[in-house]
């Protein structure tokens, strides 16, 4: 554990959960995004969230939860794959929508008769969540459709002084969202990819999660315009790239190669071929490439695989038009 999050056990953690019983908002790290957390039993806590962000009403929003017993509060005939996913994901990320319990708030839900749970793997999150000993309401901690926050600063940058304590654990380790799995239906249904792979949820439980489904619930990150810079973003395929060397001028340039010889590019940024780390530095990148002064931003898509799906998620949702 580094300093910076071993110091966050302390008097920060206490000062974060008075916050959060008075009805105020706290900026969190999680192995995914940085979350803007609220009571989630507090309705006009979760408002100030939708406010905060300019998140639409009907959106849904994902309960954080500090330990599996406290699943009965929120959800209702939880089912045997319920059980089977967390013993094997949590701590982690992965959100399960299950049946929303008696008394849970609508505007957790969007009006939706589910509701998303998970219990994230970051010791942080995890000693605030046990430490206030309740649900905590936590969309990521940015304006509603911009580029998420994987640092304690993306986070003062979004929202500055409209969050009451911003907690600071670094870098956020996994650095795209949770994976979305609904299961209050009988079939599974994957309704966001992420870092745990719909062959992940596959072995756990035996059978495939379904790709789509038209009568699934509305899930946090889902909107076809979403984790968006302010430049327009293009994508492009990796066998066009070379079509990019008479078009980069003025622009910012996200590619797995080095920039030619003469790159007249605002800022190009060589990206890890590597999924994973591919996620973890995504929207940093993003970011620095939307402040550069570019015009608009350049992405060579990334491999049509399995384990690029997440990633090709977020930067489908995140182009432009």
């Amino acid at each position: 554990m580094s300093a910076k999050v071993e110091a966050l056990q302390t008097v920060p953690i206490r000062d974060a959960v008075a916050i959060l019983r008075r009805g105020g908002l706290v900026a969190f790290p999680t192995e995914t995004v940085y979350g803007l957390g609220a009571d989630a039993s507090n309705p006009a806590a979760v408002a100030r969230i939708y406010a905060v962000k300019g998140r639409p009403a009907g959106h849904p929003v994902i309960v954080h939860i500090g330990d599996v017993g406290q699943l009965a509060r929120w959800a209702r005939e939880i089912p045997e794959a319920a059980t089977k996913l967390a013993a094997r994901f949590w701590p982690g990320p992965l959100t399960l929508v299950l049946g929303r319990a008696p008394g849970v708030g609508s505007q957790l839900t969007g009006g939706q008769d589910t509701v998303g749970l998970r219990i994230p793997g970051h010791p942080v999150a995890l000693r605030l969540l046990r430490e206030f000993d309740g649900g905590i309401a936590a969309p990521s901690a940015n304006r509603f459709g911009r580029i998420s926050p994987t640092t304690a600063e993306h986070v003062r940058m979004d929202l500055g002084s409209e969050v009451d304590l911003v907690l600071d654990g670094g870098a956020c380790e996994i650095g795209i969202e949770s994976t979305i799995v609904d299961l209050s239906r009988g079939r599974p249904v994957l309704l966001r990819p992420g870092r745990i792979a719909a062959g992940d949820i596959a072995a756990t439980l035996g059978v495939a999660p379904l790709s789509r489904d038209p009568d699934a619930p509305r899930a946090p990150g889902t909107l076809a315009a979403h984790y968006a810079p302010r430049q327009p973003l293009r994508l492009i395929e990796s066998d066009q790239w070379e079509s990019v060397r008479g078009i980069s001028h003025g622009r910012g340039v996200l590619s797995f190669r080095s920039p030619p010889e003469g790159d007249l590019s605002t800022m190009w940024i060589e990206a890890s071929r590597q999924p994973n780390q591919y996620g973890h530095d995504l929207y940093a990148h993003l970011r620095a490439l939307d402040s550069s002064g570019c015009d608009r931003i350049l992405v060579e898509e990334p491999p049509a695989t399995a384990d690029w799906a997440a990633i090709r998620d977020r930067l489908g949702r995140a182009r432009s038009g």
